[in-house]
């Protein structure tokens, strides 16, 4: 096999079939997601009530993640992801049901948009779970000298995933109604299960199986507060997503400022995905192993540059490039995380590590939901949005300063490493 070659993870057949069934569940996701926020805040008309969303997902994501890492790394991960995505399948139908004519004409408003609530915080739970269950039954599909490629395609499906749902979320929106577009996600989630199957059962790589929780705990916090790297790359993303993200108030400038209905709402989140899309798939070919920190920190200043750019434009294709710019840098920063963690954690310890991962970048998008609607209605959307990018800005500098060992990562020869083993 080619040292560089590009499409090293792909030609592996079960990493396939895992891309798959990623997309797919991606895909349901995200269109699910921006439905919903479309129909509470078509139902509301508060800002505010997009950033409970987040906050009821952010609860259960948060305080279940270590517990979620400890139980990921005790058991089979196939099987944990097939009943991971069962329980994902109730809440598409849950969706499905409570978006009907005839709930929606017998049951009051508050009754129903708590009750989305409540499958939102059902979905957090489920969240904690996901991920760490994802991430490590990567490791178990490819061999380890291709690790730093396969977090790249894992990465890029599911960015496409992403911006494939937001796009056809918007547009089913409009053609065929909100209750027909999440029964169609229930059933890509149910297709996602099935296709589960088709990938074998994995060896548990953790040698210390019936560990106590609260020891496998502490290993778990402390290999990453040890780890500066890690440490640092985590702490970078996670207060940037907190104040740079816009995702949560999209559709109040679809509706509000921008006024391009549910397809403009669409391509607004699309737009997004489509950016980092781009540049994953570039990075396939341009690896980013070298000056890797200084490659992670410029991308998330251009990101907060972009965000800021978005808030100030009042013109439709603009705040699309804007949003594409802030994608495609997000993307970059994206690969790198997910390489840092895949390169530098231990296999009997993934599980752990991506709760806390969870806890750091996962649920800061939720409590960036929640900040980005209560700062809108406090300060209204356009300022909210360019304070948000004015923080990822001063967040980058302070990171840069303090934290020299993120400034001079570079991965080279660790990646040359692993290419060179075998």
């Amino acid at each position: 096999m080619s040292k560089n070659d590009p499409y090293a993870a792909l030609r592996i057949k079960e990493f396939n079939i895992f891309l798959f069934v990623r997309f797919l569940l991606v895909f349901g996701w995200s269109m699910q997601f921006i439905v919903i926020e479309w129909q509470v805040y078509s139902i509301t008309k508060d800002p505010l009530s997009l950033g409970i969303i987040g906050l009821m997902e952010i609860i259960p994501a948060f305080s279940m993640a270590l517990f979620a890492g400890h139980i990921v790394d005790q058991k089979e991960k196939r099987n944990l992801l097939a009943i991971c995505t069962a329980a994902f399948s109730l809440i598409s139908l849950g969706l499905f049901l409570l978006t009907t004519e005839s709930v929606l004409e017998s049951w009051s408003t508050n009754y129903i948009l708590y009750s989305i609530y409540g499958l939102v915080f059902f979905g957090g739970f489920l969240r904690s779970f996901f991920g760490p269950t994802i991430f490590s039954l990567v490791a178990l599909l490819v061999p380890k000298k291709i690790y730093h490629n396969a977090a790249t395609w894992s990465t890029s499906t599911w960015k496409t995933a992403s911006v494939s749902g937001a796009l056809f979320g918007g547009i089913f929106i409009g053609k065929i109604g909100v209750d027909k577009t999440l029964c169609l996600v229930f059933i890509l989630v149910i297709l996602a299960f099935i296709f589960t199957f088709l990938i074998k059962k994995k060896p548990i790589l953790n040698t210390k199986i019936g560990e106590p929780m609260k020891e496998s705990l502490k290993a778990g916090v402390k290999f990453v507060f040890q780890n500066k790297a890690i440490l640092g790359v985590l702490t970078l993303d996670m207060i940037a997503v907190l104040f740079g993200g816009t995702v949560a108030i999209l559709s109040v400038f679809a509706q509000d400022v921008l006024n391009v209905g549910p397809e403009g709402f669409g391509l607004l989140n699309a737009s997004i995905s489509m950016g980092s899309i781009v540049t994953m798939f570039l990075t396939t070919y341009i690896p980013i192993n070298r000056n890797t920190g200084k490659k992670m920190l410029v991308s998330v200043f251009i990101f907060g540059l972009s965000i800021i750019g978005f808030g100030l434009s009042s013109i439709f294709w603009l705040s699309l490039l804007m949003l594409f710019i802030s994608g495609a840098a997000d993307g970059i920063s994206m690969v790198i995380r997910q390489t840092i963690l895949q390169l530098k954690t231990p296999d009997e310890m993934r599980g752990r590590v991506s709760s806390v991962n969870s806890m750091f970048v996962g649920s800061s998008n939720e409590l960036g939901a929640f900040e980005s609607g209560l700062a809108a209605k406090i300060l209204g959307p356009v300022v909210a949005v360019v304070f948000g990018g004015t923080m990822t800005l001063i967040t980058v500098v302070a990171t840069g300063a303090l934290n020299p060992t993120l400034r001079e990562l570079d991965l080279t020869e660790e990646i040359e490493a692993n290419e060179n083993k075998e």
